[in-house]
């Protein structure tokens, strides 16, 4: 386990993820994430998102 959510080596059903840099990403634009966490509590757009669950490859 390299980050503090497991890789389930597997797609999380509905997660779709483009950043090939991010140790979940899988073929097909597919995040094996065993859960995410999305950030910025206060956000009124997609820009002022974050994945908090992205670990660099």
């Amino acid at each position: 386990m390299k980050g503090r959510i497991p890789n389930k080596n597997e797609p999380l059903p509905g997660v779709k993820c483009t950043v090939t840099s991010c140790y979940y990403n899988s073929p097909g634009n597919y995040c094996n994430a065993a859960k995410i966490e999305i950030q910025s509590p206060e956000a009124k757009n997609t820009q002022e998102t974050d994945c908090a669950t992205f670990i660099m490859k």
